[in-house]
């Protein structure tokens, strides 16, 4: 996938994308304490994408596509909000997000970032379908697929592992179609 590799900005916002290709180059070029400053995570996160560069992101048809999430107010990093299992041959995708502190949620960030994400997908990746899986009790998350025209397609039973245990995941999708449908979804 051949993606111009750019920032996209908000009104609040800084999405810097973050693609195989520049987790790699962290890893070969950049000392642990500067990846961690670079992603704003901490120890787990550093596994996390540490994890990601050793055991591959890509294979021929699936990817991943990660947007940075960059509060231009104090320039620091607030979470992700991006495609995991990016399918480039059937056009499809699943979406993610998180914010990874308590003070930055319900504060509309996320809200904003995932219109510019989804506009990305559909116009920039030229993804058919965007679908999203989320906990049936996770209700803030619920409101915001929807308010963004997601539709409920079913549960997925037992799909996620939680500690010992294997939970259900309620799935969402968006088709381009559905998309260019709704009203301004200027950035």
């Amino acid at each position: 996938m051949d993606i111009v590799e750019k920032n996209i900005e908000t009104e609040r916002l800084i999405l810097k994308p973050i693609t195989p290709k520049i987790i790699t180059e962290l890893f070969h070029t950049k000392s642990k304490e500067e990846i961690v400053s670079f992603f704003g995570v901490d120890e787990q996160g550093y596994e996390r994408y540490k994890e990601m560069q050793e055991k591959g992101m890509e294979t021929d048809r699936i990817t991943v596509f990660v947007f940075l999430l960059i509060n231009k107010t104090t320039g620091l990093p607030i979470g992700e909000c991006g495609f995991h299992t990016l399918n480039v041959f059937h056009r499809r995708a699943e979406l993610f997000y998180l914010l990874r502190k308590d003070e930055d949620k319900q504060q509309g960030f996320m809200k904003e970032a995932l219109s510019a994400v989804l506009q990305f997908g559909f116009e920039s990746l030229q993804l058919h379908r965007i679908q999203a899986l989320v906990a049936s009790e996770n209700i803030p998350s619920i409101k915001l697929l929807e308010n963004n025209g997601f539709f409920k397609e079913g549960t997925a039973r037992e799909d996620y592992k939680v500690g010992e245990k294997n939970e259900d995941s309620d799935c969402y999708s968006l088709l381009r179609w559905e998309w260019e449908k709704q009203p301004s979804k200027e950035i």
